[in-house]
């Protein structure tokens, strides 16, 4: 299992697509480009298709050998034996999730624009701690209210990995980058329909 040191780049969260093969060639793509970490994360999916598209896309990260995280799905983290899960704030405590996948699957939670939330999560056993959204997001429906220098705050009092989310673009991550963000999940950014994939992750990649 990565150490949480390793948790450090582009950090790819799935888009909703239905389409499997489209969604892991892109995917592959990204990861050859040099992505970190993968989320699959699908709102609208059945259980039998999110079953089918974990499967396919923990097969590719592990030939990459990059970890594989499924988001909320703590059951179907066990089943696949997934490197780990991340939870949301209206999602199963981070205590209660840390409690089944045990102590050594990565653990991720959203924190939106809290301390409170990160210092909770860092207590109850997160393995990084996710802020969000700083920019306005084509995917995620959140108040766009988080302060980058939330990251400053999160990186001198908490000694867990940071991660920033919400409308990522290469140029708008770049000073949270700089303020310490150790990764940046992009979805959209990257998985650019019918578009080139690698280009966009490449340029991810390139800010560490």
């Amino acid at each position: 299992m990565p150490h949480p040191h390793t948790l450090r780049g582009l950090y790819l969260v799935t888009p909703d697509w239905d389409d499997t093969a489209q969604l892991v060639a892109a995917s592959e793509q990204a990861l050859q480009a040099g992505a970190a970490l993968l989320q699959y994360r699908h709102k609208t999916a059945d259980a039998a298709q999110r079953l089918a598209q974990a499967s396919a896309l923990q097969q590719l990260c592990r030939r990459y050998s990059v970890p594989f995280i499924i988001n909320d799905f703590i059951e179907l983290c066990l089943e696949l034996d997934a490197d780990g899960v991340h939870v949301g704030g209206t999602d199963t405590s981070v205590a209660q999730a840390r409690a089944l996948i045990g102590p050594e699957k990565i653990l991720g939670s959203s924190c939106y624009g809290s301390m409170e939330l990160a210092h909770k999560a860092a207590n109850e056993g997160a393995s990084y701690v996710a802020f969000g959204g700083f920019y306005p997001s084509r995917v995620k429906k959140y108040e766009v209210s988080t302060p980058a220098s939330i990251v400053t705050q999160a990186k001198a009092e908490i000694a867990l990995p940071c991660v920033v989310i919400g409308g990522m673009t290469v140029e708008n991550s770049r000073p949270l980058v700089a303020l310490g963000a150790d990764m940046v999940a992009a979805i959209s950014s990257v998985y650019v329909e019918n578009g080139e994939v690698a280009p966009a992750a490449k340029a991810f990649v390139a800010l560490f």
